[in-house]
């Protein structure tokens, strides 16, 4: 089983607490953050194959730390976590409810897409044009 590497910032430490060994048992290995400074730092020091982002740290800063790791050039995928239907974060590539069956479930297919994604051949290039 090959594990994935999450990066869980502002996650509740309960959650974490109680969904570890299912986590674990899923494949995922969780490094927590409880800053956006500390996540960060994880951040460009680890290799992540996914960013979830917890509902104890604000919008905006949900919002900041996606488009610094967009600005990376990072294809990691940025999860947030939401309580409500209606809390849709545009600036993710999911919003997820907070649900840890269904949020396993759909972290697993985002890491399942990003992998494809880099599998894909990439068009040559001939003179800085497509080649079709």
């Amino acid at each position: 089983m090959s594990l994935t590497v999450v990066l869980a910032v502002g996650l509740d430490s309960w959650l974490l607490a109680t969904h570890s060994i299912s986590w674990r048992a899923a494949g995922y290995v969780v490094v927590s953050a409880g800053t956006i400074h500390e996540a960060i730092e994880h951040f460009r020091a680890g290799d992540f194959d996914l960013v979830l982002l917890g509902d104890s740290i604000s919008r905006e800063n949900k919002k900041k730390l996606t488009f610094l790791i967009r600005g990376s050039n990072s294809r990691t995928p940025v999860v947030s976590i939401a309580n409500a239907p209606d809390d849709f974060d545009s600036f993710a590539d999911a919003t997820l409810m907070n649900d840890s069956g269904l949020l396993l479930r759909a972290m697993g297919e985002l890491v399942a897409e990003r992998a494809k994604m880099r599998r894909a051949p990439t068009p040559p290039l001939r003179h800085g044009a497509l080649v079709s």
